[in-house]
């Protein structure tokens, strides 16, 4: 009887093992196959890839490991990242915390980048995972240029409020001046000739705030019209004729006949004037200043060249920004807004032309504007040529 209880016991201890190791294979292979179906995350999301491609920003997209997915050109450009790795430290532990805890970021970073331009570059960026699959999106986006014309809109309204303001109490005082002198008639004679001078800086900044304002965004002309390059130099080169007399600089024009352009002969005698003034202004006395021009093309070309002190090179890609000079000490001599040669830029961007500048310190320097050549514009092509001969 002992005997069968033993064999009985044994029989249900070994059917016990038996159930468990059969419910163990079970789990593990329940449990490799959620493995199979939840793998680490190493492939986009559909649409993803679509969606990066379009984005303007430096995109990049990190998988769990950390490592690259996917990255834009502007990523690479700009040297965020090399072959499969994030190479900004501030950028790589905001996507770990980011991963870690879902939150989106948001920062501002300065990075050296190996590009052309400024050493460093200044980037808004947006970080924020991509669903719960352990894949973090970064967004940078270069604030560079924003920041540049914000400066420049800053520096527009500090320096506005300064050319305004200095004549303004020049006169203010002058006029003071004048009453307390009223009985003596030559300080009256010196100081009424002051108020003259200032007032005609007051107009030329007002006038030239005037002209900038209403070209400035314009859209480029839908019909312009013919206008001979002889008539815009003769017309620039009487304006400033007697300050160069006064500094016995001799102005030279050559090629202008028969050069005709498409435009606004009015924005375009602006323009040269501006050029021609700026060469007089800045040329030392008995040099001479020259004005040629040449049609080549779809083009003609203007070029205004001088004998003057010259433009620095770090200050060449400035120049045509509004108030800016080089020396505004000499300018403010001259009588010079410092609103000229933006004028000149905005006349040729309204043109569908352009305005370049050549100079070296203590060689002059060489303006040229380029404008659409009418003589070719009206010219007919090929097969306008034959549709015309069959016509008739």
């Amino acid at each position: 009887m002992q005997g069968e209880l033993l064999a009985a016991i044994a029989g249900l201890v070994g059917l016990v093992t038996g159930v468990a190791a059969g419910l163990a294979f079970r789990i593990s292979e329940s449990g490799g196959a959620r493995a199979q179906d939840q793998p680490c995350q190493t492939e986009l999301p559909a649409g993803i890839a679509e969606v990066l491609a379009a984005l303007p920003s430096s995109a990049v997209v990190l998988d769990p490991a950390d490592r690259v997915l996917r990255a834009s050109s502007a990523a690479r450009a700009y040297g965020i990242v090399r072959g499969e790795e994030l190479v900004i430290g501030d950028l790589l532990a905001l996507a770990r915390q980011v991963r870690r805890d879902g939150v989106i970021r948001e920062t501002e970073i300065e990075v050296a980048v190996r590009k052309f331009g400024p050493d460093s570059t200044s980037f808004a960026v947006r970080v924020a995972p991509l669903g719960g699959t352990g894949l973090v999106l970064v967004l940078a986006e270069d604030q560079t240029e924003r920041r540049r014309v914000e400066a420049v809109r800053r520096d527009f309204v500090a320096n506005i409020s300064h050319e305004l303001k200095t004549p303004v109490g020049a006169l203010s005082l002058l006029a003071e001046t004048i009453a307390d002198a009223s009985d003596d008639p030559e300080a009256v004679r010196r100081f009424t000739g002051r108020m003259q001078q200032e007032s005609a800086r007051l107009t030329s900044v007002i006038q030239d705030l005037i002209t900038l304002s209403r070209i400035q965004g314009a859209e480029p002309m839908a019909e312009p019209d013919r206008v001979p390059i002889e008539v815009v130099v003769d017309e620039a080169i009487d304006a400033v004729r007697t300050a160069a007399e006064t500094k016995e600089i001799e102005l030279v024009a050559s090629g202008t006949e028969g050069a005709v352009v498409l435009g606004d002969e009015s924005l375009l005698v602006t323009a040269m004037r501006n050029l021609v003034a700026n060469a007089v202004a800045y040329s030392p006395e008995r040099t001479r200043v020259s004005i040629a021009v040449e049609a080549s093309g779809e083009t003609v070309e203007i070029s205004v060249a001088d004998q003057g002190i010259g433009i620095p090179a770090q200050d060449l890609e400035r120049i045509f920004e509004r108030f800016y000079r080089v020396d505004a000490a000499r300018s403010r001599a001259t009588g010079g807004t410092g609103l000229g040669l933006a004028i000149v830029k905005h006349i040729m961007t309204h043109h569908r032309g352009e305005v370049t500048v050549w100079s070296k310190e203590g060689s002059g320097s060489t303006f040229t504007l380029r404008l659409p050549n009418a003589q070719t514009r009206e010219r007919p092509s090929p097969g306008e040529r034959s549709n015309q001969e069959a016509a008739q």
